[in-house]
């Protein structure tokens, strides 16, 4: 499945009127955190298919929504379900904290490794 870019145009269709739960990584090309978690993103989004979207937003590309949702740091990840957003990571961690974050929210039935 993989990740999807959402952009200003397209945050309110991909991830606010999502299905499933969205978790929305807020990210820019110069982050290298953001770079060291972007591999981990690509699994989840894999592995987790059908059970949560994993959203890419690169902040300089589309600076709105960040600004809107008050991110000030980034890798930002904010997890959203039905529209709103409940649980907000800042900062990089390893695949399996992030994995468990998602299994803490109800999201991930099965954990992924």
């Amino acid at each position: 499945m993989a990740t999807v870019k959402v952009t200003d145009d397209s945050f309110e269709t991909d991830v606010l009127k999502s299905t499933t739960p969205v978790l929305v990584d807020f990210w820019a090309e110069w982050c290298g955190p953001c770079k060291q978690i972007g591999p981990a993103l690509e699994q989840i989004a894999d592995e987790l298919a059908g059970q949560v979207t994993i959203a890419k937003v690169n902040i300089d590309d589309s600076p709105m929504v960040p600004s809107k949702l008050g991110v000030k740091g980034i890798p930002t990840l904010m997890l959203f379900k039905d529209g709103q957003m409940t649980s907000l990571k800042v900062g990089a961690m390893p695949k399996g904290k992030i994995v468990e974050w998602l299994a803490e929210s109800g999201i991930a039935a099965k954990a992924a490794t």
